[in-house]
């Protein structure tokens, strides 16, 4: 998309700033079975929907905080392919790594790949010094992942609208990003 703001950049994705004209790609990934599974339903059930989505969860929270959740989309054609960046919870006390999909392009890297360059841009562009991840009992990809990206393990946490996640955390102070 022309004029996009590129937060961060991979050898193969952008990370991008969402805009209205991803509301079709957003109504679609946030209504994905593996999304409504692992993530949760946002109430995004339309592409108005997808569009205050975009306004009120991912292009507000880059203007207060200068970070949020970022498009992620391949360089070779341009194709929106997910999401990834970090969430503020009021229930954490540091922000939380997100990442998420769509299913035809999971399994070949793409979210390491853009998970690496959010907690490089955590650590040195927005001087955060811990990040939390939190995923579903039992959500053996994403924990795979996180083990790799350096997270660890830190607790079941109690989530204030009932239900509970795995609490992973990793410091950004003098900790390399693996691959």
């Amino acid at each position: 998309m022309e004029g996009s703001t590129v937060i961060s950049e991979t050898p193969r994705l952008q990370l991008r700033l969402a805009e209205s004209a991803d509301a079709a790609f957003i109504y679609r990934l946030l209504n994905e079975p593996s999304w409504l599974e692992n993530i949760g339903d946002r109430g995004v059930y339309s592409i108005a929907d997808a569009a205050r989505y975009i306004r009120n969860r991912m292009q507000d929270p880059h203007r207060v905080l200068g970070y949020g959740m970022c498009v992620v989309q391949r360089k070779e054609d341009g194709l929106s392919i997910g999401l990834c960046g970090l969430v503020k919870r009021e229930f954490l006390t540091h922000p939380d790594l997100g990442f998420a999909l769509l299913p035809e392009f999971a399994g070949q890297g793409y979210a390491a790949e853009a998970a690496r360059s959010i907690i490089a841009a955590a650590g040195s562009c927005w001087r955060i010094s811990q990040l939390y991840a939190i995923t579903n009992l039992g959500n053996y990809r994403a924990v795979r992942l996180l083990e790799r990206l350096g997270f660890e393990r830190e607790r079941t946490c109690a989530l204030p609208q009932g239900g509970e996640l795995e609490l992973y955390a990793r410091p950004l102070t003098g900790t390399p990003v693996q691959g």
